[in-house]
């Protein structure tokens, strides 16, 4: 994952932009893995957890009626969550991460291991990606990172 997070480093200090994170099912992993990079102040801004609904809805903008239409496990969560990070920072780009960990909390239309994932930038529109992972809560918090580190080279590298 290190080698992830430098290569990711790299591509945003040659373009001289940040990132920011919004995060729900990681608390916060994404950006603890970011920021234990020395040198991250250059390219990492801001990251936020927003575990609960009234978080996403206070920090990130997230409305109500897309919570209560959509849940918050769900694309249109993830990209509300990823505008809301670059709005509320000074980041050029920015991942969201929300999902059910599990061990439970699953449903049958939204199992465990569902996670959302939305990129941000306003060179580009909002891209969004669902998985569905297969293992423990800390398993799928680790795969949720590392999908997330790669949607950020993907978009870096075009």
């Amino acid at each position: 994952m290190q080698a992830r997070v430098k290569e990711v480093a790299e591509k945003l200090t040659s373009r001289a932009i940040k990132v920011a994170t919004a995060e729900s099912c990681t608390g916060g992993g994404l950006a603890y893995r970011m920021t234990d990079r020395a040198g991250s102040s250059e390219w990492f801004e801001r990251g936020f957890v927003t575990y609960s609904n009234a978080a996403k809805q206070e920090m990130l903008g997230v409305k109500l009626a897309t919570l209560e239409a959509k849940g918050a496990v769900s694309p249109e969560v993830a990209r509300e969550m990823a505008e809301g990070a670059r709005q509320f920072s000074a980041a050029q780009i920015s991942v969201a991460i929300t999902g059910i960990a599990g061990p439970s909390g699953g449903t049958p239309d939204k199992p465990v291991g569902m996670v959302c994932f939305a990129w941000a930038s306003s060179d580009f529109e909002t891209y969004l990606k669902t998985e569905y992972l297969l293992g423990s809560r800390r398993e799928i918090r680790r795969q949720s990172i590392i999908i997330a580190l790669d949607g950020l080279l993907e978009i870096l590298n075009k």
